[in-house]
């Protein structure tokens, strides 16, 4: 996600900063502004091999939620195998249900 998808939804930082000689800023000004994401998020799909009269398999989007749920998330889906393709909320009730951890998903707009 873009910076601006996070700057919309106030999950960032400005801070205004003075540059030391330590700094790659100090030749060209003294002072700068740094922004900075408060709260990480993550999104994507989910791809879904070996379904049938599907020879590049399939995708499930994923909207956003916490990027530490999305590691987690990702590393069960690793693991997974169904006999059929589930949806999302299929995967995420299995998921919460057995890992007992709820995803947090965006919820600004």
């Amino acid at each position: 996600m873009s910076l601006n998808w996070y700057r919309t939804r106030g999950l960032t930082r400005v801070e205004h900063k003075i540059a030391t000689e330590d700094s790659m800023l100090y030749n060209h000004s003294e002072r700068y502004t740094s922004e900075t994401i408060t709260t990480h998020y993550s999104c994507g799909r989910i791809d879904v091999h070996n379904v049938p009269h599907e020879p590049h398999g399939d995708e499930i989007n994923v909207p956003p939620m916490l990027s530490t749920d999305w590691n987690q998330f990702s590393n069960w889906l690793d693991d997974i195998q169904t006999a059929s393709v589930w949806t999302l909320k299929d995967l995420v009730e299995a998921y919460e249900h057995q890992t007992n951890s709820k995803i947090t998903w965006d919820t600004h707009d």
